[in-house]
């Protein structure tokens, strides 16, 4: 009896401690519904602002962040009431101003707060508190695009941050060197704090100086490790640098290039192959001193059997195929003994073989890099002209899915012969004629004649115009007669014929266009050496040269994209990147027709350092 009695006084005193401790957390619920930011400071102000006040004020800020009540936050934070505050108060605020400023990404906000601080600002906490510190000044630094005061904080808190292993450490702190501008590793280096920083800042101005090759990387980085011999990065380098070190060192040096010489496609592939030996003339002798090239014309072959054939005869590269059919019958494939860098994209979706890399000029990446730069420009509404068939409908869906993908609309996809009337078109995606066909139901409704004025739909941000130079010339002009000329319109590289034509692209003045570097911004020390080595107008060859040339580039350097998501080669392209499926995407430069001609314009996503 008296263990029953004792067993239900303990279930019931569980119970009303439970009813207790809820009671507690629905108090504090309300508590926090009820606290804003408005009536915090307004106690702390009532209460003098006092340390203890500006305490108590504080931890009402920790509740609201940890309700993810951020905004609120940074309304106390960036009061007046903590101009007076003592340096505790001051630390402690800034810890919090920074968790908010990283969780609203508010890179004004971040650049305010981290600017003054010295990179071992996080040594004013306590030291179980300064490896979380640490991240959270450096994390803020590099939103605010301060990336060498950002990698300068993980350098100074390297020790500290021992959950990060030596590598991963590493890692981090060369990512946010690799995004710092020239000038700021200068500045830096001319100031650094410790023999550490310093060895960190002389490792990223080598590699910076030591340009785009493989050869001259990898040289760098080996100087670099004889100076430095006590580094704690010496033993154990970044990721990427390990790599290129290693790669260096396992280059093919017999390739295959198989590319139509013959036929229909001859053309083409004369281009693309003459780039590629322009690029490979014209690269220094230490870096392709044991590569040989062997060109095989793959105009009316299977390319099952060349490629049997290009693997008895040693090759260890193989450069081609160019035509898109020939792609996807590789990507089908279970496994490629040797690798292959085709010279377009396969058809299929599925993930192809390991050896297996897709290089070409694809018109989807144009079509997503246009609904980035419309939604970065703040015009996320846009109806596109895009041309009949299939290349016009993997335009549309590449720019539609891209566009929805951050949070921008297509609103209409007009699609057009050229045809037919481009009035008419033009009118369709301007909803004109809808415009008119309403005047004339009123008119019949009625029985009598209205005055009517057409009017363009007015929810247009943008005009996407996917078109040849022919095309655009007339499209243009009549956006103004259906009363779009002040829209914005954008293009790819279709819009433009690749030489200056002032007369003729007159029409196009304010359309803003992608293009690759080698049409908008040749450089002319390779044009010049390009044209002596093989004796012709290397310009006139146009893309398919540029094609060509990059896929030089890519050979020596496939392995390295493929295996750092962050490297990049800056190619006549564009910026090359590559997926984990070994797909090579491109970024292209920006210009803007002014008096008929283009005008390249700057990244519109600008480091602020």
């Amino acid at each position: 009896m008296t263990v029953r009695t004792f067993r239900t006084t303990t279930l019931t005193g569980l119970l009303c401690l439970l009813m207790l401790l809820s009671g507690c957390a629905s108090v504090q619920d309300r508590s926090l519904e009820r606290l804003t930011a408005a009536s915090a400071l307004e106690s702390a102000r009532d209460a003098g602002a006092t340390p203890e006040a500006l305490r108590t004020l504080l931890e009402q800020v920790s509740r609201l962040q940890s309700a993810n009540r951020h905004s609120e936050a940074r309304r106390i934070l960036t009061s007046t009431v903590f101009d007076r505050a003592n340096e505790a108060v001051q630390n402690q605020r800034t810890l919090l101003a920074l968790r908010s400023a990283r969780a609203l990404e508010d890179s004004q906000w971040a650049r305010a707060l981290t600017a003054p601080l010295a990179p071992d600002h996080f040594t004013r906490y306590p030291a179980d508190r300064q490896a979380a510190a640490a991240r959270l000044q450096s994390d803020t630094a590099s939103l605010a695009g301060l990336y060498v005061a950002a990698a300068q904080t993980r350098i100074a808190a390297s020790a500290t941050l021992a959950r990060m292993s030596g590598e991963q450490s590493h890692n981090a702190i060369w990512q946010l060197l690799k995004r710092s501008r020239t000038e700021s590793l200068s500045d830096a280096s001319a100031t650094a704090l410790s023999n550490l920083q310093q060895g960190w800042l002389e490792l990223a101005l080598r590699l910076r100086n030591a340009g785009t090759g493989l050869d001259g990387q990898a040289q760098a980085v080996r100087d670099w490790q004889t100076n430095w011999p006590d580094h704690p990065a010496r033993d154990t380098l970044p990721g990427e640098l390990s790599l290129i070190v290693t790669l260096s060192a396992e280059r093919p040096e017999s390739i295959a290039l198989a590319l139509p010489q013959s036929g229909r496609l001859s053309e083409a592939g004369q281009a693309v192959r003459d780039g590629f030996l322009a690029r490979f003339y014209t690269t220094p002798d230490e870096e392709k001193a044991s590569v040989t090239i062997r060109i095989y014309d793959s105009a009316d072959r299977e390319f099952d059997a060349l490629y049997q054939e290009m693997v008895q005869n040693d090759a260890d590269l193989i450069v081609g195929p160019l035509s898109k059919p020939a792609v996807t019958t590789l990507a089908q494939q279970e496994n490629l003994p040797v690798p292959v860098l085709a010279l377009n994209y396969s058809e299929s979706k599925t993930k192809g073989p390991a050896n297996l890399y897709q290089f070409g000029l694809s018109a989807e990446d144009e079509a997503q890099q246009l609904a980035e730069r419309l939604v970065m420009d703040g015009r996320p509404q846009a109806v596109a002209l895009t041309p009949w068939g299939d290349w016009g409908d993997r335009v549309a869906r590449a720019l539609s899915d891209r566009i929805q993908t951050l949070d921008g609309t297509l609103l209409d996809i007009v699609r057009f012969d050229p045809r037919e009337s481009l009035k008419d078109v033009v009118a369709k995606a301007f909803r004109v004629d809808v415009s008119r066909d309403r005047a004339i139901t009123v008119e019949r409704t009625i029985g009598m004649n209205v005055e009517f004025e057409p009017r363009r739909r007015q929810d247009i941000d943008a005009i996407v115009m996917v078109a040849s130079p022919d095309t655009a010339r007339q499209l243009k002009p009549t956006f103004a007669f259906y009363y779009g000329g002040d829209l914005p319109v954008y293009a790819p590289s279709t819009v433009y014929a690749g030489q200056p034509d002032a007369n003729r692209d007159s029409d196009l003045n304010g359309v803003l266009f992608t293009d690759i570097p080698w049409v908008l911004d040749p450089p002319p020390a390779f044009q010049s050496q390009a044209t002596d080595a093989l004796r012709s107008v290397v310009r006139r060859q146009g893309r398919l040269f540029a094609l060509g040339a990059d896929a030089w580039r890519l050979a020596m350097e496939a392995h390295l994209l493929r295996n750092l998501p962050e490297a990049q080669v800056g190619g006549l392209t564009g910026t090359l990147t590559m997926n984990r499926d070994g797909r090579v995407q491109r970024r292209q430069q920006w210009a803007i027709f002014e008096d008929g001609r283009p005008r390249t314009l700057p990244e519109p996503e600008s480091e602020t350092e």
